[in-house]
């Protein structure tokens, strides 16, 4: 992954949706990690995969890491 900005996912909302925040940008809703690729990508990473997203020391996972999009309690 070049040059990403510090990126954080929040913990999975009550759809199972995850908030995005690239530098101090709110972009978006991601339901997988596909989706926090695209935002990555829309802002400016262009050599983003998955495996990158999910292990990236510029990606701060809050509550829950990259394999859980599933609402609380479920």
């Amino acid at each position: 992954m070049t040059e990403t900005p510090q990126v954080v996912i929040y913990p999975p909302a009550d759809d199972g949706g995850r908030r995005v925040r690239v530098g101090g940008r709110f972009v978006g809703m991601a339901y997988t990690l596909l989706d926090v690729v695209e935002f990555l990508r829309r802002a400016g990473s262009e050599a983003v995969e998955p495996e990158d997203v999910a292990s990236a020391a510029c990606v701060e996972w809050r509550g829950t890491g990259p394999d859980v999009w599933a609402p609380p309690g479920t």
